[in-house]
């Protein structure tokens, strides 16, 4: 874990783009990936992980609450977007952390980023855009790479609806049994 000095957190996409085009002119191939990120887990970190070892450097695009609460639900995220950012600008293998929120309402991003930036390579997972999407990602990048899932056993929306299950159960069992006392 590296230590965090808020450098790698770059929020104006021009600026962005500075540091990318100051990259290229070093010859260091650019990734990027976008996800929401949210309850940062294994899968997570193997991904990113990956991510880096397909470049030099690696541009992490972070979805905004607003836009998760679009594709996901009005329950997510669950870590704030600020937090999010924040884990992960400490993480080795990550040189940028930006906010992704040009997201419609219909829940699709706009691709602003990679359209400015331009990435020599995007990093995406098998089932997070449709083939629709994937092409046109494809117009801004100069490749596309596709992994496949990273935990077989962790995800973080399976982890947040087990949990919630779980604590409905209790609740509802604890429920019934007072109302079982106040019967007898």
């Amino acid at each position: 874990m590296k230590k965090q000095d808020n450098k790698s957190t770059i929020l104006d996409y021009s600026e962005l783009k500075r540091m990318t085009d100051a990259h290229r002119t070093l010859k260091h191939k650019i990734v990027c990936t976008v996800g929401s990120w949210d309850m940062l887990h294994i899968g997570h970190l193997r991904y990113l992980i990956k991510a880096k070892e397909q470049g030099d450097i690696l541009i992490v695009g972070v979805d905004s609450d607003r836009g998760i609460k679009l594709y996901k639900n009005e329950l997510r995220p669950i870590i704030p977007q600020e937090e999010r950012i924040e884990m992960l600008s400490y993480q080795d293998c990550v040189d940028y952390v930006t906010l992704i929120d040009d997201i419609d309402e219909q829940g699709r991003w706009q691709y602003e980023l990679i359209k400015i930036i331009k990435p020599d390579l995007f990093i995406t997972t098998d089932y997070s855009y449709s083939n629709k999407q994937i092409k046109e990602i494809g117009k801004y990048s100069k490749e596309v790479l596709i992994l496949p899932r990273q935990a077989k056993n962790t995800s973080s929306t399976e982890i947040i609806e087990t949990t919630v299950k779980k604590h409905l159960e209790i609740l509802l069992s604890k429920f019934n049994k007072k109302d079982e006392k106040k019967i007898s």
